[in-house]
Order: C-alpha cells, then structure tokens, then sequence
C-alpha cells in the first residue's frame, strides 16, 4: 500500500486548508486512516481518524470542532479539512494506514500503524 499526502501550503490564522491522502496498491475492505502532524522540534501526535468501513472518528482535543475527516471509498482517499487556523497548527502533517479494527485509544498510537505516507508541510501565519 502507497499513501499519498497533498493539499499542505502556507495559511494565515483563521483560514482553511484541506488535506488529502490517496492509498493506492492492495486494497482491504476495512481499515483505519489517521492524521498525524510534527511540529519542529516536538513528537509526532495524533490529530483525527477514521474507520474506513464505518466512518467511525476521533479528534484530538487541540482540533475539535476545527478540523474535520472524511474518507471516499470511491477513490480510496481520506480528507482532513481544516478550519480556523492557528499558528500551532504548523507542521508537517502525515496520513498512516492501520488494518487492524477501529479502537478509539489505539488510533492515536503511531506503533499500529502499518503504513505512512511522506508528509506535507501546513505553514499558519499570525
């Protein structure tokens, strides 16, 4: 499986940016796709997730209610919208792949994850 990340770019505070993530190669008929983003200097951390079968979600609590992610089966893509911005938001934002069962504590492990696309740099500005 290949992850594909885009949509990064530069934003001023309280604007919008969407992410996209396309899993390309051997498809499965459930799995879990999650967000995750490093900030310099810091640990990578979860941001939201979702059950590719189910639509089940969970959000960190620093982006509730800003940020939102979707998936198409279609295209086998996973959406991170995300509203408001804010300079802690800058980072490198990374789309994993997990082909286990959607668990609402594991998501937010990045030990599970068997799959990881490059990154893409989201940049907020005061």
């Amino acid at each position: 499986v290949q992850l594909q990340a885009s949509g990064g770019g530069l934003a001023q505070a309280g604007g919008s940016l969407r992410l996209s993530c396309a899993a390309s190669g051997r498809t499965y008929s459930n799995y879990v796709m999650t967000w995750f983003r490093q900030a310099p200097g810091k640990e990578r951390a979860f941001v939201a997730a979702v059950s590719w079968r189910r639509g089940y979600t969970r959000y960190a609590d620093s982006v509730k209610g800003r940020f939102t992610i979707s998936r198409d089966n279609t295209k086998n893509t996973v959406y991170l919208q995300m509203n408001n911005l804010k300079p802690e938001d800058t980072a490198v934002y990374y789309c994993a792949l997990d082909l286990g069962e959607f668990n609402s504590v594991a998501v937010a492990n990045t030990r599970v994850y068997n799959y990881w696309g490059r990154g893409t740099l989201v940049t907020v500005s005061s």
